[in-house]
């Protein structure tokens, strides 16, 4: 009876247990916030090259576009996606992790207003749609990837988890 009151007053060793019970969630709590970070920086990244590939996309030349509404011409369809996936037109690494070409789709389209503004300065003239008004050429950049997490080594896919991002711009036809 002795020793077991002994035994039972005796703290060495508490830290550990409770360290031991408390490691688990610790664990859980640091890889969280580490995956959390990561997705919310590949969100960003991917949302800055889309916005970049618009821009450039907006400053080519109108010869480059063939129509109103589908896809771009080349070459500025090969050099937006370049841009959208490396920041450059030609070499560079990937920007955003997983990306692939068929990812990142660039479209046009006409607006003969934008935001309730009638087109004109460097539109004026440009009927390309057929309805005698002068059209904006506006260019579509946007990208879905399939995410890759970090933690995929301990058993967590990410299966699901997508990275969007879509910017437009008005061609200048610089």
């Amino acid at each position: 009876m002795r020793r077991l009151r002994c035994f039972s007053r005796d703290c060495r060793g508490a830290a550990a247990a409770e360290m031991a019970l408390v490691l688990p969630l610790l664990l859980v709590i640091l890889f969280s916030s580490l995956e959390l970070g990561n997705y919310f920086m590949n969100e960003h990244t991917l949302v800055k090259a889309v916005r970049d590939g618009a821009r450039f996309a907006a400053r080519q030349n109108f010869t480059n576009y063939t129509s109103c509404s589908g896809d771009v011409g080349e070459p500025a369809y090969t050099s937006t996606k370049n841009v959208v996936m490396n920041g450059y037109l030609s070499g560079g690494s990937i920007i955003t992790p997983n990306i692939q070409t068929s990812d990142i789709n660039v479209t046009t389209s006409c607006k003969s207003t934008v935001n309730g503004q009638t087109m004109s300065g460097i539109y004026a003239g440009r009927d390309v749609d057929g309805d005698t008004q002068d059209d904006a050429l506006i260019v579509t950049v946007s990208a879905t990837v399939n995410y890759r997490p970090i933690v995929s080594a301990f058993g967590f896919t990410g299966i699901g988890l997508t990275l969007n991002a879509a910017s437009e711009a008005a061609v200048a036809g610089m």
